[in-house]
């Protein structure tokens, strides 16, 4: 207590009053002296008292943030009567608690970012060891025509790591918050087409059959160009799931609650363990012959939540899968 400036000055200031008391006693009578003795002296061990008991409080506290700059797991910091300490105790706890809760979310955003760094390796790890072993076949095989088939296949294998990049970049600026999503009309069939638009040639191709029933004058308020994206994301699974000659249903529907887009395939569903997953990154199915990266229905699902929407899968009960698209009015 004797290092405090504060407390010294008091004790200092309290002695002079007290000596000036006690001879104005004794001035007056012996008795009068002998009494203001005995209250300065009172008055003094009182305050003593109680001082050194705040002291000791305040020191506890001082132990306790310590432990707290020295990242200590368990945190506690006693309830005290109530007076401006046990304010000052109570905002001490809020902020250690905040602040462990910012150490716990920045340890685990440091073990998911490790853990999406192997991933990504892992990801790409794959098609390069495909890219350097065609390039070995090229390198030895004299077959014009093989040579041809095994540089489509490599022209085939750097489409797919560029769309693995750019979705993984796309991932990371929707991680950071730097993506700014525009607010603006969207008519829905014109959403609809947009997103179909660039597959009707690979859907030709495997002969699947699109099938919409989308009301005109539907619309809905978000940004275009990324929800045309998560749609079509949507609808690259759906083929995949159909194969050749498959079916996909596109339905729209419109109510004073939301307004909700439903794309459906015909092909064989998903596995019973898979569908708490299906929207987890880099998650690929417990099935050992699937294909894609685990990454399309991630990034579909961040762009349709961050712009308000919601999205669910799960299997019709008349065969093959169904995506729920919602977005509340």
């Amino acid at each position: 207590m004797l290092r405090n400036k504060e407390f010294r000055q008091f004790a200092i200031l309290f002695s002079l009053i007290a000596v000036a008391a006690v001879l104005l006693g004794f001035a007056v009578n012996t008795a009068a002296g002998i009494l203001a003795i005995a209250s300065a002296a009172a008055f003094g061990a009182v305050f003593f008292a109680f001082t050194k008991a705040r002291y000791r409080s305040i020191a506890q506290i001082a132990d306790q943030i310590d432990l707290v700059l020295h990242n200590a797991d368990h945190l506690y910091i006693g309830e005290s009567d109530e007076g401006e300490l046990s304010i000052l105790q109570s905002e001490i706890t809020k902020m250690t608690l905040r602040i462990r809760e910012q150490n716990d979310a920045l340890k685990k955003e440091k073990e998911h970012l490790a853990d999406s760094l192997a991933d990504i390796a892992h990801q790409l790890r794959t098609p390069l060891t495909s890219v350097n072993l065609i390039l070995s076949l090229l390198e030895n095989n004299p077959d014009e025509e093989e040579r041809k088939a095994l540089i489509r296949e490599t022209k085939g294998l750097f489409v797919q790591m560029d769309w693995l990049l750019t979705s993984l970049l796309k991932l990371s600026r929707l991680d950071a918050g730097i993506v700014v999503f525009q607010r603006g009309q969207i008519d829905i069939n014109a959403l609809i087409s947009a997103a179909v638009h660039p597959l009707l040639i690979p859907m030709e191709l495997h002969g699947i059959a699109l099938q919409t029933d989308v009301p005109k004058g539907i619309v809905i308020q978000g940004d275009f160009g990324w929800l045309s994206e998560a749609i079509q994301n949507i609808l690259k699974n759906c083929m995949e799931s159909a194969g050749d000659n498959g079916k996909i249903e596109i339905v729209c529907e419109d109510n004073l609650l939301f307004t909700g887009i439903a794309v459906r395939d015909n092909g064989a569903g998903f596995e019973k363990e898979d569908l708490p997953n299906l929207f987890h990154r880099f998650y690929r199915g417990k099935n050992a012959g699937a294909t894609g990266y685990g990454v399309g229905l991630a990034l579909c699902k961040m762009i349709i939540t961050r712009q308000g929407g919601t999205i669910t899968a799960k299997n019709h009960p008349q065969g093959g899968a169904i995506f729920a698209i919602r977005f509340p009015k």
